[in-house]
């Protein structure tokens, strides 16, 4: 099955993100390819919806209300074995890749993602899974820098607002931005 073909009988996707813009435009392109389309915003809504349907596939947001995106998984796969799951996420990090990996995720996308991509990812085959996974520990540093790089992403490029936000002064963090500039 490519990207683009619908599956010749309806397979049910979960889409789970509390975003409801993001949430419902995935559901509508995901039905536009034939599929029939479960959505929650929340651990939840997500362990309900999924509860007492076959569910083929999920697509999970990592930040959520109510339980993060690893319980989510964690419960879809307790309740679904066979169910391929796929994370979604703004907030993407070594840590949170491998822990989602490690608990049975098929593939990790960071936001925004197209549809076709998303697809894709559902049905990559995956890889074996060592029982302890091995990655670098990342400096204070560099979580340092990757946190300044999410919020300001999120204040659209504001060094002010992104200063506000992180609670320090506006030279201290053209300060840091310098000393490592910021990935484009």
């Amino acid at each position: 099955m490519t990207a683009e073909q619908a599956p010749s009988s309806p397979m049910t996707i979960l889409v789970v993100d509390d975003d409801d813009r993001l949430r419902d435009r995935l559901s509508q392109a995901f039905a536009e390819r034939g599929f029939d389309v479960l959505t929650a915003a929340n651990h939840s809504d997500a362990i309900a919806a999924a509860r007492g349907r076959t569910v083929h596939r999920a697509l999970v947001d990592l930040r959520m209300p109510g339980g993060n995106g690893l319980l989510v998984i964690r419960d879809l796969l307790a309740l679904h074995p066979a169910l391929v799951v796929v994370v979604l996420t703004g907030f993407g990090s070594i840590a949170t890749a491998v822990e989602a990996i490690r608990l049975g995720a098929r593939d990790y996308l960071t936001k925004p993602a197209p549809t076709d991509r998303i697809l894709a990812a559902f049905e990559t085959e995956p890889g074996p899974v060592p029982e302890q996974l091995e990655f670098e520990t990342p400096s204070l540093a560099r979580l340092e820098h990757e946190h300044i790089e999410r919020v300001l992403r999120e204040c659209n490029g504001n060094v002010s607002k992104t200063a506000r936000v992180l609670g320090m002064h506006r030279r201290t963090l053209q300060y840091k931005l310098a000393k490592f500039p910021v990935s484009r």
